[in-house]
């Protein structure tokens, strides 16, 4: 007795589902990143605070942007506007991928920073770069949320006091997701090499 034959369609259909269940089994694979990646061991983007036009913003705002988030202040005398200046240059070499990223600037001194002088800042360094300010408590949660901290340092005779924090480096993928964390130290070469990942990344992994 010859064996029965599947139909040309049947078969063909057979072929198809089992190449779909191979595929359903692949994950795609990592991203190659040179940096610390944080994917999965930190929380997503989420805020609520007022940017450097005084507009009430969230971290849903920033969706489809890949963005960098630094908390800092203005009247820092040194790591602050060398780290800015820093990803300024970054912003440069990524070229036109950049306007598809955002830094995000988070004072931890809203008692001076104001919205007026945030923009007057941050867009001192780079037209990408958004300044973000809020109450004591909404910085103070948000420092928490990423493990980063700040404390006011006493002040002097004449009024000025200087602020001591972390400079850590956040960098969140299109979907709000932590990817990758950097310090001001890092490599130029590879923080444009991840930027450009996530940039040209459509979806996490």
């Amino acid at each position: 007795m010859k064996p029965r034959h599947l139909p040309r369609v049947a078969l063909l259909l057979l072929l198809l589902a089992i190449g779909l269940l191979l595929g359903g089994c692949q994950r795609s694979e990592p991203l190659p990143l040179r940096l610390t990646n944080v994917t999965g061991h930190m929380p997503d983007l989420d805020f609520k605070l007022t940017d450097d036009h005084g507009k009430a913003v969230t971290g849903a705002d920033y969706r489809g942007k890949v963005v960098l988030l630094y908390f800092g202040y203005t009247h820092c005398p040194d790591v602050c506007p060398l780290t800015l200046a820093h990803l300024h240059v970054v912003m440069q070499r990524l070229g036109p991928l950049a306007d598809g990223a955002r830094i995000l600037f988070v004072s931890v001194d809203p008692s001076r920073d104001t919205p007026a002088v945030m923009h007057a800042y941050v867009n001192a360094f780079d037209p990408r770069a958004v300044g973000l300010t809020g109450d004591a408590h909404a910085i103070e949660a948000l420092s928490k949320r990423y493990r980063s901290a700040f404390t006011r340092e006493p002040g002097n005779t004449d009024g000025s006091y200087e602020v001591s924090h972390s400079s850590a480096i956040y960098l969140f993928d299109r979907d709000g997701h932590a990817r990758v964390l950097a310090t001001p130290s890092a490599a130029q070469d590879d923080i444009v090499h991840d930027l450009h990942l996530l940039l040209s990344s459509g979806a996490t992994p």
